[in-house]
């Protein structure tokens, strides 16, 4: 009986993953953003209507209402891959996903198998001892005279997703272009990419046209990008992703709910942090946030939604979905695809309304 149980449970979990597969084809990624950013292509939804219209982000200000507060993920991508070399001598590129400055440790990702105790080296004086290993996440102590930043400075590389490794682009520009405009805060391994589209220019539009904005800090790591699995299927929740929120976009959300202004969120992880932070009794300023948004969730908080097209089969996808239904949203990226969208980090946007 247990096992039947089992069984069952695998089916539906697959399932419910095969559900949030469309057919997406190599052309339709981009492998670098556009030039300009905002020249990048928008497809527009309006709930209400049901309208859907085809414009350029640049014209974003010209499909939001005036007093729309639109809340951005103001974190920085740091360079997170760093290249260490065993003690036999053989190599290995560690994905680092977190530092605690206090007890000096690294969390990080391995794409070999580590046994405890192994000594990483990148320096004659910098060094990684493998502590401990909680599933796939390995915890090492940082040993030497360079800091953490400085290492993945000097060392590190910008962490591009799978699909983008053989971009043209050099490391230099990489650091450059993936990376938002308002970039402040250093932690996260991939960037809130719905974001990559703002300019000075765009953000000057929005202004003149009485857009209201605010940011929010979600440092993305694996709760964001990592494939979904049994465990996080079954257990409803993602992997831990710390965020922040400062009083004075607190007050700006409370304000645009009290005068009916729609808050509009710039990204799948602006979303999470802000429907995190308000509950129905308070608002938490800061913490981790392990929110896995999908069918059945309930909205707090956010009205709409600027977003890129996702990667099939993941959490993203299934976030989006929520908001319009999972069907109007597979209709609308067949669209885009029929329209010549580009899809993924560096590709083009959607305006949900």
């Amino acid at each position: 009986m247990v096992l039947f149980l089992v069984q069952c449970r695998i089916m539906n979990v697959e399932h419910l993953i095969a559900e949030y597969k469309y057919p997406l084809h190599k052309k339709d990624i981009a492998t670098a953003p556009a030039s300009p950013r905002d020249s990048s292509k928008l497809l527009v939804y309006n709930r209400i209507t049901r309208e859907t219209t085809i414009d350029t982000f640049l014209h974003l200000d010209r499909h939001l209402p005036k007093g729309a507060l639109l809340v951005f993920n103001d974190t920085k991508v740091i360079p997170a891959r760093l290249p260490m070399f065993l003690k036999t001598g053989g190599k290995v590129e560690l994905l680092c996903l977190s530092y605690n400055a206090k007890e000096k440790t690294i969390k990080a990702l391995s794409p070999r198998t580590l046994p405890l105790g192994e000594v990483l080296s990148i320096t004659n004086t910098s060094s990684l001892q493998m502590k401990s290993k909680t599933d796939s996440i390995y915890t090492f102590t940082l040993s030497g005279r360079l800091s953490f930043e400085t290492l993945l400075a000097r060392h590190g590389t910008t962490p591009i997703p799978p699909y983008l490794k053989h971009t043209a682009l050099s490391e230099h520009d990489l650091r450059e272009k993936y990376q938002t405009i308002f970039a402040k805060h250093a932690g996260s391994v991939a960037a809130p990419t719905a974001s990559l589209h703002f300019t000075k220019r765009l953000m000057e539009k929005l202004r003149r046209a009485h857009i209201d904005t605010a940011y929010v800090t979600l440092h993305v790591g694996m709760g964001t990008f990592a494939p979904l699995t049994d465990k996080e299927l079954t257990s409803g929740q993602l992997h831990n992703e710390y965020f922040s929120l400062p009083p004075e976009t607190v007050t700006k959300i409370q304000r645009a709910k009290k005068e009916g202004h729609p808050v509009i969120t710039v990204g799948t992880t602006a979303t999470r942090a802000l429907e995190t932070a308000f509950t129905e009794t308070q608002v938490r300023t800061s913490g981790d946030t392990t929110l896995f948004i999908r069918e059945g969730y309930r909205w707090k908080v956010v009205d709409g939604m600027i977003t890129n097209f996702h990667v099939p089969q993941s959490s993203l996808l299934m976030l989006v979905a929520t908001l319009i239904g999972r069907e109007k949203l597979f209709e609308l990226y067949a669209l885009a695809q029929k329209n010549g969208f580009r899809f993924l980090s560096f590709g083009d946007g959607m305006l949900i309304k």
